[in-house]
């Protein structure tokens, strides 16, 4: 996990740098503008999915949706698609439930992209067009250079789709911005430490880096153990803050938009009543430190790896093999 991690920038700049073909090519593909869009993926690439519907919904100002596939694969629920963009992710590109629906949303009448590190997957060959990640062999069991590839993935089409304000210097500053957090590990050291005991943990988020507490909370679950949960900041309000207390830490991700007030707020005032507060966010107070500078939907990669470096760090401290988690393997083949 820790070699996967260490990847991260080259694969980021790669990608970076091949942002205008990229772009330019979906573009050719993806005429007229679609209708709407709908996005299909499992495990992390399906909280990657939920960062693709914020970026996508924003660029096209259209509903954009996250797939429910037993529809398709168990209801034989036929959809029309006609007019819509259907975009498939998967870092194996070999799920076969993920294939099948990006397939039969095809066969809908929606125009396809498909997201994955294998361009000669099944996934991909589903597809009239392909979003390469170029991360290489990942390794171990948990996804981290492809998830954060893939949430690169999601903004290089939206920026084919539509306006999303992304200046050239700030997607040039992500590669060394992931760098320099990785050459940072001690935040995460002694987060983990603070969460040695814990028997749960509660990730919140609001906007594009909702994305990143469902992620955290399962990279937790999945590299460590802890039985962590990702919330919306809102739906957290709606009844699970009741559990909230001294046995229940909070998990806090924000990064600058305008999201952050309504996490931060969320995060002093539990803090206050007793509830033990990670801040991953960059604020002056954050013990999971962010680049302030960057814009909230680049800022989710930095977040991502943040909440990688705690889930190692943390599996570290109990003792568990990050690599291999028990009951787990790379490829879910769901249906």
């Amino acid at each position: 996990m820790a070699a996967d991690m260490a990847a991260q920038p080259a694969t980021l700049a790669a990608l970076v740098d091949a942002r205008a073909r990229i772009v330019g090519s979906l573009r050719s593909t993806l005429r007229p503008p679609p209708a709407g869009a709908v996005i299909v993926g499992r495990g992390s690439s399906d909280y990657a999915a939920v960062f693709g519907r914020y970026a996508l919904e924003a660029a096209i100002g259209r509903p954009v949706a996250l797939a429910a596939p037993s529809l398709t694969t168990l209801y034989d629920v036929e959809l029309d698609l006609r007019g819509w963009l259907a975009v498939g992710v998967s870092q194996s590109g070999r799920t076969p439930e993920v294939a099948a629906v990006l397939s039969a949303y095809a066969d809908a009448g929606a125009r396809t992209v498909a997201i994955t590190n294998e361009r000669e997957s099944p996934l991909a060959r589903a597809a009239d067009a392909v979003v390469e990640l170029g991360a290489g062999v990942e390794a171990a069991v948990p996804a981290t250079k492809t998830f954060t590839a893939e949430l690169v993935a999601f903004a290089l089409i939206a920026e084919a789709l539509g306006r999303t304000g992304l200046m050239a210097s700030a997607w040039s500053a992500l590669p060394d911005a992931v760098a320099r957090l990785l050459a940072d590990p001690e935040p995460a050291e002694l987060a983990a430490a603070r969460l040695a005991d814990a028997a749960g943990l509660a990730c919140v988020a609001r906007g594009h880096l909702l994305c990143i507490a469902l992620e955290a909370a399962f990279k937790l679950r999945e590299a460590a153990g802890l039985r962590a949960e990702g919330w919306s900041a809102a739906d957290f309000r709606h009844g699970p803050v009741t559990v909230a207390g001294a046995d229940l830490p909070l998990l806090a991700v924000s990064a600058a938009g305008p999201a952050a007030a309504d996490v931060a707020e969320l995060a002093d005032r539990l803090e206050r009543t007793g509830t033990p507060v990670l801040r991953l966010s960059p604020s002056a107070i954050a013990d999971l430190p962010l680049d302030p500078s960057l814009p909230e939907p680049l800022a989710t990669v930095p977040a991502a790896v943040r909440a990688q470096q705690l889930a190692l760090a943390l599996a570290l401290r109990r003792g568990v093999n990050p690599d291999r988690p028990p009951g787990l393997s790379k490829v879910t083949p769901t249906a």
